[in-house]
């Protein structure tokens, strides 16, 4: 950040009087900007023992599959953001169920919130930001081509939590590992119910 988004003016990055984070602050108007991790939100939408899944029209991670989340934004719910994404990237409407898994990732400044959620119908397809959306058992689904390590350890923690019968809350954080390789290390943070 450079300028002031409320007066135009220059903003340096110093900690405020009263603070503990280094900000970037308007050396003219005193206006303080806070930068926050975002939250995405989304769905595991199931119908039967199939997950939808949808295969990404955009970058990042062009072509490769993903459940459907996105950027919450201002005036909704986590719920009703999850469903929204649902609708936008596969066309489906969901009946949005219990938090399964909430995810930190510091690397990126993001926070991941997948909710269990019920096809209402098997009706579905591609959205703006899909090439396609398809059902997918366990054995069908594509590893190799998961876009993202938050949406890999979330649907792996899903398949082995149905074997056992049973859906805690999943929470962990994600941090990319140093190096040009795409290394991630996952830290679970479950408690025992």
């Amino acid at each position: 950040m450079r300028y002031c988004s409320q007066c135009g003016a220059g903003v340096t990055l110093t900690v405020p009087e009263g603070d503990n984070m280094p900000r970037h602050v308007c050396q003219d108007c005193g206006t303080i900007h806070y930068q926050n991790p975002k939250i995405v939100v989304g769905c595991i939408p199931e119908w039967g023992d199939r997950l939808l899944l949808c295969r990404r029209a955009i970058e990042p991670r062009y072509g490769l599959w993903t459940l459907p989340a996105g950027f919450m934004e201002n005036g909704e719910t986590v719920q009703q953001g999850a469903a929204r994404e649902t609708f936008e990237e596969a066309e489906a409407r969901v009946e949005v169920g219990a938090l399964y898994a909430l995810f930190n990732l510091p690397h990126i400044n993001q926070v991941y919130m997948l909710f269990r959620a019920r096809l209402l119908a098997p009706e579905f397809g591609p959205g703006s930001e899909s090439l396609e959306a398809e059902l997918m058992t366990e054995a069908e689904i594509p590893w190799e081509e998961i876009a993202f390590p938050v949406i890999q350890e979330s649907l792996q923690l899903y398949f082995r939590d149905r074997a056992a019968g049973r859906f805690p809350l999943r929470a962990g954080s994600i941090r990319r590992l140093d190096g040009p390789e795409r290394r991630y290390e996952v830290t679970l943070e479950d408690a025992p119910l």
